[in-house]
């Protein structure tokens, strides 16, 4: 039995994330506290209380997904399950990275909320958009992009065999938006995000992140880690890196990913940190029946977890 744990990205967020297990476990509320001395302000109240209008500025965002992640996967090792694999959606790679070793808890939580702010700031305010197209074939969306630059929209996200996400400029991904329902798509959702991410237009962002990369310690990682931008198993610090840069600024290939460490024989997920939206994908990503996903973001669904996978 080969394991995979993935890691959620950006939309996953909600109030309440991480406090039931700060609640039981020192651990936890310790790596809250680190959160809180390394970002210079009390991330674990935000995540507790709120408002959501803060939660959900991405430089907030980023880094409480990350911090609730981390605690979330170190509980379930702490049961002795180990991956095989690790995969992390956008800032779920950054996260996956932390996770196992890659780099120190501050510097993860650090570079993401970097990370969050240079996205933010890449592109004027209202400007950039982002739309996730569902129902139509992902060849057709790519054929429909290709009508305009890169700069003006692109692919962002293959997330599953139903949906594909676009961004860019606000007029092209609208414009972009139209032609795809008119092609047959069965609905265009318009996304609630600051930044256009996971295009060229993020150049700027990636080369801030390239400078900050510099300044951190990056160790191999002890499992292979499959990269967003180019589905590859990696493991030398070298490497890391370069791929953390690339993604910024290139499509998360999230439906290869998963078919890809399907063909190396995973046949357990795990998504660790809040909510299921990896989980969803999974759904629709026509996996074998064979394959199995589990999700832990609270002692409760850790405890089912465990005891589910105790009788695989």
């Amino acid at each position: 039995m080969k394991t995979a744990f993935i890691f959620p990205g950006q939309g996953s967020q909600y109030i309440g994330m991480g406090h039931e297990f700060s609640l039981s476990s020192e651990q936890a509320c310790q790596l809250f506290e680190r959160a809180d001395v390394a970002l210079g302000y009390s991330l674990s109240r935000l995540c507790f209380e709120g408002p959501a209008e803060a939660l959900q500025l991405t430089e907030n965002t980023q880094p409480a997904i990350l911090t609730h992640s981390f605690i979330s996967a170190h509980a379930l090792m702490q049961t002795g399950l180990k991956p095989d694999y690790i995969a992390g959606h956008s800032l779920g790679e950054i996260t996956a990275v932390t996770v196992m070793g890659g780099m120190s808890f501050e510097a993860g939580v650090t570079l993401v909320r970097n990370r969050g702010r240079y996205m933010q700031e890449a592109v004027p305010a209202g400007l950039g958009a982002m739309s996730a197209i569902i129902g139509l074939p992902l060849e057709k969306v790519v054929a429909l992009c290709a009508e305009y630059s890169p700069t003006r929209v692109c692919v962002a996200n293959i997330n599953n065999l139903q949906q594909t996400v676009i961004s860019g400029l606000r007029t092209a991904v609208d414009e972009v938006g139209e032609k795809a329902r008119e092609a047959g798509a069965l609905r265009i959702i318009p996304l609630s995000v600051s930044a256009p991410f996971h295009s060229p237009l993020m150049e700027p962002a990636a080369e801030r992140l390239a400078h900050d990369l510099d300044q951190i310690s990056i160790q191999d990682l002890p499992v292979p880690l499959i990269t967003n931008a180019d589905v590859l198993p990696i493991f030398k610090s070298e490497d890391i890196g370069q791929a953390l840069i690339k993604q910024v600024v290139q499509p998360v290939r999230w439906l290869e990913i998963i078919q890809y460490l399907i063909g190396q024989g995973v046949t357990v997920f795990v998504e660790l940190g809040p909510g299921r939206v990896l989980s969803g994908f999974m759904r629709r990503a026509n996996v074998p029946r064979t394959v199995s996903t589990y999700a832990v973001q609270d002692p409760d669904s850790l405890e089912q977890v465990v005891n589910q996978l105790s009788r695989e």
